[in-house]
């Protein structure tokens, strides 16, 4: 269908050097010299070229290489891709381009040269700085290696990022405290707090259900969010969206365009696409339709999806969403007067309950629509 530009690039790569034990993600623990990740690689970077071919890259404003762990698969293999993007698109330094790494495939020179190639933003997946934790999850690092792939990135880049996991069984208060202030004693300049979710089909899952492992608890995620919601604003953090904490100038552009209703581009395995025209907005997953909204679905979504973020859903969004959503005003007077959210400064903001209940907040918002989300 005909469409409005495709501003943001995301680009999947699936391999690992192990699957944690909470992964559900598309990815495969694989040796770095096998053959399938080139042939992957040399595939992705034929669909770059193909899209630049066909005019749908000239209006990327943000790009995202993720995972699996990009890093892993070796400076030659990024630099492939890294260049054919740079023939392909604009990549200047207005251009955020963000990648994934996991800290035990970080050094010097795939830092150096990953910045040389057009690299602004580094993304690195911490999840603790506790040893005993980090081994219940499974990762491959421990927490000593994860400050030194920080101290390393800080050679080139002041954009760095870390995901920090909160209420994993058996993570004190404390355990998960001392992981935020390393991050700040450390100086990075955003971080990503994610309460943990056991899903299907991943080791964690097996083991919650022969008892071995204790289920969640959303009163314990919840406090854990409180006590990095304190600590981060106290160091001069931004809360921008719901799990998201930034210096002032450092909120991610490309986690921003999936929450502001920007189309976006996905290449590689398991890679969603957002396009959209002022009528219908579709998302598209390995070649098959996953979502296709009408009018009044899209502005349902974008109202829920104002919802996770900080600045919320400005007044000109509710006037125009209202014509569609007839009972949205209604609605999001209730949504006050229940304390989910408030109304300052022209716009409709989440408060603290919100937050922490955005499950039943953004449940009520999508039911203003007709039809399946």
């Amino acid at each position: 269908m005909p469409h409005e530009p495709y501003r943001a690039l995301y680009l999947h790569i699936p391999f690992c050097v192990k699957r944690c034990n909470y992964c559900d993600f598309a990815t495969q623990a694989i040796e770095a010299d096998s053959p399938v990740i080139d042939e992957y690689i040399e595939q992705l970077v034929l669909q770059i070229r193909q899209k630049a071919k066909e005019g749908e890259l000239g209006h990327i404003e943000t790009i995202y290489l993720g995972g699996g762990t990009p890093s892993y698969i070796g400076l030659s293999r990024l630099s492939m891709l890294l260049y054919t993007l740079s023939l392909s698109l604009r990549l200047e330094p207005d251009v955020e381009c963000s990648m994934e790494a996991n800290p035990e495939s970080v050094n010097e020179h795939l830092i150096r040269d990953i910045w040389a190639l057009g690299v602004n933003r580094l993304s690195l997946g911490v999840q603790s700085f506790d040893d005993d934790i980090l081994a219940l999850l499974g990762r491959a690092h421990s927490a000593q290696d994860a400050e030194r792939a920080i101290i390393c990135a800080q050679e080139r880049f002041d954009n760095i990022s870390i995901d920090l996991m909160a209420g994993i069984p058996g993570q004190s208060d404390e355990s998960f405290k001392s992981s935020v202030e390393r991050a700040l004693d450390l100086g990075v300049s955003h971080i990503s707090i994610y309460p943990l979710t056991i899903e299907q089909n991943t080791p964690f899952y097996q083991q919650l259900i022969r008892g071995k492992l204790a289920d969640t608890d959303d009163d314990v995620q919840a406090h854990h969010m409180q006590i990095a919601e304190r600590l981060l604003q106290e160091h001069g953090f931004e809360r921008y969206e719901v799990a998201s904490y930034a210096k002032p100038g450092y909120a991610c552009k490309h986690n921003c365009a999936y929450w502001t209703g920007v189309p976006y581009l996905g290449l590689g395995v398991s890679a969603a696409t957002m396009t959209q025209n002022d009528s219908r907005r579709m998302r598209i997953q390995d070649g098959q339709v996953t979502d296709d909204l009408n009018r009044a679905q899209m502005f349902a979504e974008d109202i829920m999806l104002g919802m996770r973020m900080s600045a919320g859903v400005s007044d000109g969004l509710v006037e125009q969403a209202a014509r569609e959503l007839p009972k949205l005003t209604e609605t999001l007077t209730s949504l006050v007067r229940r304390g989910f959210i408030e109304h300052s400064n022209s716009a409709w903001k989440p408060t603290e309950m919100g937050w922490l209940c955005g499950n039943e907040l953004y449940g009520e918002i999508l039911d203003l629509a007709p039809g399946d989300f």
